[in-house]
């Protein structure tokens, strides 16, 4: 399946002034198979690659000195392939199994830069040789490459011209159709593979479980038995923390008389580990937004929208059902798919609160504003909003955009974009 990132992994395969690449993200959003294709497409036949969580061999390969040349020596003697600097892809795969193995790639660039090294590894429990290595990130699939797995993938230019003209999509009550399958099936590249193949919802399902049973199984991996539970609990409360008419996190939902001091760390781990996402809250749309952000207060969505569905046991058919849907309460996961989105695209997730009196879902900056731009989520055609409102008129911003099943367009000087065009703001 075609992912994004795979061009910026080109472009660092093919620059000059390349530093070792990590690559990293929660499991099983396709780290393994993006390395493979940068392989196949750019170093054809001239690759190594070593699992680290398996190969006990590879990982003793780091156990003594680290010292690049050395280290290219025994790694070929453990693969019985030669590795050719400037020429050879040398790729470490789970390289959170090995600290030695992280440590190494600040030799690698130091002592053998022409040499292509490329790892992969899940957000748990190492920090990086901060200056001597690229990071990028890997988040679950956008709908972009959703549609491009599931056949629909001309309309994605399509959709990006309505969004950047703010024209009428043609096809628009399609692409909906595929945005409320989209948040059933989410971006887990297994369950996306899944649906494009059988789309069978039930084994969509099956996928989606078997991938948070790897989690919680995680949590225990990594942890203390006493923070297994709180990390557990945690990751397990945000679904019912996001179906609450107020969405901003609260510790009593993860336990009664729940604190900060007591799960604050499980989720700065559910945050290390790639599993959530963290939505802070800002007291004034005034930029730069950062320096308004209110520690204590924030929003925690889950990194793919379709486990939160899972998770949240919400059915497929009362989902694409358009009767049965509008008696549903979607606006939490509809609100998570967007917060999805935004991450993807590397936008600060941030919301705005003026007290207990007005909300505003996401406030965005960018070079060209003055003040923060307001963005409104509505799962419905109801798209009446007494806060955008607020927002509006406290602040004044050049533009305010409102996501909802309507088409592009605009309403009462606010921007209309349908849902499924999330993926073109920011990028």
């Amino acid at each position: 399946m075609h992912r994004n990132i795979l061009a910026r992994l080109q472009e660092w395969a093919a620059s000059r002034d390349r530093k070792p690449l990590l690559l990293y993200g929660a499991r099983q959003t396709g780290k393994t198979y993006l390395l493979a294709e940068l392989a196949r497409t750019v170093f054809p036949d001239n690759s190594v690659r070593f699992d680290l969580e398996r190969d006990d061999r590879a990982r003793r390969a780091f156990d003594a000195d680290l010292d690049a040349a050395t280290l290219v020596r025994r790694l070929e003697q453990v693969s019985g392939q030669r590795i050719d600097p400037g020429r050879t892809l040398l790729i470490l795969d789970e390289i959170q199994a090995s600290n030695r193995a992280l440590a190494a790639l600040k030799y690698f660039r130091e002592d053998m830069p022409q040499l292509h090294v490329a790892a992969a590894g899940s957000l748990l429990g190492f920090s990086m040789p901060v200056g001597k290595v690229e990071t990028l990130t890997l988040h679950p699939m956008g709908f972009d490459e959703f549609l491009d797995a599931v056949g629909d993938g001309a309309m994605v230019p399509e959709i990006r011209s309505c969004y950047e003209g703010a024209e009428s999509c043609y096809l628009h009550d399609a692409m909906m159709e595929r945005f409320w399958q989209y948040l059933m099936v989410g971006g887990m590249p297994e369950a996306v593979a899944r649906f494009a193949r059988d789309g069978d919802y039930a084994a969509v399902r099956d996928v989606q479980n078997t991938i948070a049973d790897l989690y919680v199984a995680d949590m225990a991996k990594y942890a203390t038995p006493t923070e297994t539970a709180r990390i557990r609990d945690t990751w397990n409360s945000v679904p019912a923390q996001l179906a609450k008419e107020n969405h901003k996190f609260q510790y009593k939902l993860v336990r009664s008389g729940g604190r900060a001091s007591t799960y604050a760390a499980a989720i700065s781990w559910l945050l290390a580990a790639g599993l959530v996402d963290r939505c802070a809250c800002v007291s004034s749309g005034q930029l730069p937004l950062a320096v308004h952000e209110d520690a204590s207060a924030f929003k925690i969505y889950m990194a793919d929208t379709g486990l939160l569905a899972a998770r949240s046991e919400l059915d497929a058919g009362m989902v694409l059902d358009p009767g049965r849907r509008g008696r549903l309460d979607l606006g939490g996961i509809v609100e998570n798919a967007v917060a999805q989105a935004l991450t993807v695209n590397d936008v600060p997730l941030r919301y705005w609160t003026s007290g207990n009196t007005a909300e505003v879902d996401f406030v965005m900056q960018s070079a060209d504003m003055t003040v923060g731009m307001p963005i409104e989520v509505k799962s419905s055609l109801n798209t009446r909003s007494r806060s955008l409102a607020v927002y509006r008129g406290k602040y004044g911003p050049e533009t305010a955009m409102r996501l909802s099943p309507k088409n592009f367009g605009t309403d009462n000087g606010t921007r209309s974009v349908p849902l499924y065009a999330a993926f073109c703001i920011g990028r």
